[in-house]
């Protein structure tokens, strides 16, 4: 390892040396395998007179589609707004050849919702305050997940998926 190195660790890291890693890897990706087919996908609940009340951020790379985010206006939660999101996704993704959707997303959030839309818990990552978990959340758009049955998250609340987070 050469010598000239520093090494340090911050819980208040400078915003130039964040973008410094994202740069770094991002880089590196880009020499690492061909990311000219990942397709940012998005759908969106407006008023009526434009404003957005609800989206949905995905992003599609070969037969895999991640959600990103999921947010709908605190006023129109419960209405099924979330779910009308989730199912147009699911047939844009099925008509684009996607095999399968995943998400994560906090016990806090929307894990709830993302059941009664056909998901399922793949991971549950424990060790946050006051028994928040994360959830990691898969469905199978082909074939082999048909029939698939695993045991739902315990979800401490069941929003109409208004993740609030970044997704990542």
């Amino acid at each position: 390892m050469p010598e000239e190195l520093n090494f340090e660790f911050t819980d208040r890291p400078a915003a130039d040396d964040l973008d410094a890693v994202d740069a770094g890897l991002h880089l590196h990706n880009l020499h690492a395998v061909d990311q000219s087919g990942v397709r940012t996908l998005a759908c969106f609940a407006r008023h009526a007179g434009g404003r957005v009340q609800g989206g949905l951020r995905a992003r599609q790379w070969g037969a895999a589609v991640e959600v990103q985010q999921l947010w709908v206006e605190p006023s129109l939660r419960r209405h099924g707004v979330a779910e009308r999101l989730m199912r147009l996704l699911e047939d844009e993704a099925r008509r684009r050849g996607a095999a399968l959707i995943f998400l994560d997303t906090f016990s806090f959030q929307a894990p709830g919702l993302y059941e009664r839309c056909g998901f399922h818990a793949a991971v549950r990552l424990d060790g946050f305050p006051d028994g928040i978990a994360k959830y990691v959340m898969v469905k199978r758009l082909d074939a082999a997940g048909e029939g698939q049955a695993t045991p739902p998250p315990e979800a401490e609340a069941d929003g109409d998926g208004s993740d609030g987070g970044d997704g990542d």
